[in-house]
């Protein structure tokens, strides 16, 4: 059997050329991953208390992605054409922050204190956008998040993230703050 016989059988199980071609492109089925991605998030990620937060889709976690690069690649045009950043960061951030870290995020969008759960622990998103000047990150104290996911988008729309803990945050008047 040769090491591109899952082309076939993907051919055979009536997969589109265009996913056949990903698969090729990988070196591997990508959509059969998805069972795995489901038994690794339901081992290493303890429960959310609604049911409806799980990965409702065979392919969600590939749609999100494929999204998320479309959404990327969109802004990155419009900045070339217009010369101004669409201002998406917070989104960008926090769907980054589901697909790298696996955030689970709220059922409510505009949920106060956090905005998901990652390893059952509440997770607070903040992005910073390329044209912000500095590293620095203030969060409410109030906020009942465990954890503080720091985004940095680049001017070359490149993600790089950093997760502190709550209790590493610095107390500045009513805020937390830090730095990337």
């Amino acid at each position: 059997m040769s090491d591109w016989d899952f082309l076939y059988e993907m051919h055979e199980q009536g997969y589109s050329a265009e996913e056949i071609m990903d698969a090729a492109a990988c070196g591997y089925n990508p959509y059969e991953l998805d069972l795995v991605f489901d038994e690794i998030i339901a081992d290493e990620i303890e429960p959310v208390v609604d049911s409806d937060q799980k990965y409702a889709g065979k392919n969600q976690i590939f749609e999100k992605n494929e999204i998320f690069n479309n959404l990327i690649d969109n802004a990155r045009h419009y900045f070339e054409l217009t010369g101004r950043y669409l201002q998406i960061w917070g989104e960008l951030g926090e769907l980054y922050a589901e697909l790298e870290f696996r955030l689970q995020r709220h059922k409510q969008p505009n949920q106060a204190g956090s905005d998901g759960i990652i390893n059952g622990k509440l997770v607070e998103v903040k992005t910073i956008s390329p044209v912000k000047q500095n590293n620095k990150v203030f969060v409410k104290s109030q906020g009942d998040f465990e954890l503080l996911l720091i985004i940095r988008i680049s001017k070359n729309f490149e993600f790089e993230a950093k997760l502190i803990s709550r209790d590493k945050l610095n107390q500045y008047g009513k805020f937390l703050k830090t730095e990337m």
